[in-house]
């Protein structure tokens, strides 16, 4: 399981980004590595796009980023360039396939491994500056709760948590779930289950885990975090060929049942959170 957080002192509550016309903000999140965070990401972006809004994916795992990887981009300038002065933030912000937006952070930034109020300060700015331009802004955070994931992760007013059916992602996933609630002060997450073996089977997932909520997490409200199913996406041997092939699923398979999945998904994201604020 993750590390604890070192300095809770130095989350952020949720919702801290101030309220303003522009992108509803999501953070997508796991508690563990390897469940296809950055995959789900990436794809769902392309899905919304598609549907017609205006998308920016911001890598927000400043130290193991990936997104570049699989999106097979190979950029000028980074997040870690803008923190340093060394580049403007709109120097940053390229075109991915698929039609959105992408702000890339570079690979194995150790400086980056602890929060600072520094790194705070910056990546608040990045968000507001950026909040204005697009429908929706998903951030792609690291896995776990370390300091820089969970005020990466504060800074969205909506998380999307994405596990598999394994049991060290679930038990992972409810750890990362806890600390929401009880530092973040979530009344509700969402949940996505990837790599799922047969159909209904997150539905089943996200109603276990939601008892165990039931049983030991209680929100600021006196009542347990509410625990919202999005969906499932099938594991599919056409996901392996596109990550190999860093091609986007959607643009690639559009038809395989993983991207219909991730289909649907944007679909429900659009009823549910864009078109609130339409």
């Amino acid at each position: 399981m993750s590390d604890a957080p070192s300095n809770p002192t130095l989350l952020a509550d949720a919702n801290q980004v101030p309220a303003r016309a522009g992108a509803r903000i999501i953070a997508v999140t796991s508690g563990k590595g390897g469940v296809g965070k950055t995959f789900v990401s990436a794809n769902l972006a392309a899905a919304l796009t598609r549907r017609g809004h205006r998308v920016l994916v911001l890598d927000a795992d400043l130290g193991l980023a990936n997104l570049d990887v699989v999106l097979n981009l190979h950029p000028k300038v980074t997040l870690h360039d803008v923190f340093t002065g060394k580049a403007r933030l709109d120097q940053a912000v390229i075109a991915a396939p698929g039609g959105f937006s992408v702000v890339l952070a570079g690979s194995g930034m150790v400086e980056y491994s602890r929060l600072t109020s520094e790194v705070r300060a910056q990546f608040l700015q990045v968000i507001q500056t950026l909040t204005p331009r697009y429908d929706m802004i998903l951030l792609d955070t690291g896995a776990g709760i370390s300091d820089v994931v969970l005020f990466s992760v504060s800074l969205a007013p909506e998380v999307l948590i994405v596990a598999t059916p394994e049991p060290t992602s679930l038990t992972d996933a409810y750890a990362a779930i806890k600390v929401l609630a009880t530092q973040q002060k979530r009344q509700h997450v969402r949940l996505v289950v990837n790599q799922a073996a047969r159909p209904g089977d997150g539905r089943a997932i996200t109603g276990q885990l939601q008892q165990v909520l039931d049983r030991f997490v209680v929100t600021d409200s006196g009542r347990p975090l509410r625990l919202i199913h999005m969906g499932d996406i099938p594991a599919d041997p056409a996901v392996r060929e596109a990550v190999m092939r860093r091609q986007l699923l959607q643009l690639q398979m559009p038809g395989c049942p993983a991207a219909l999945a991730i289909s649907q998904l944007a679909n429900k994201i659009e009823e549910t959170l864009l078109k609130r604020i339409a």
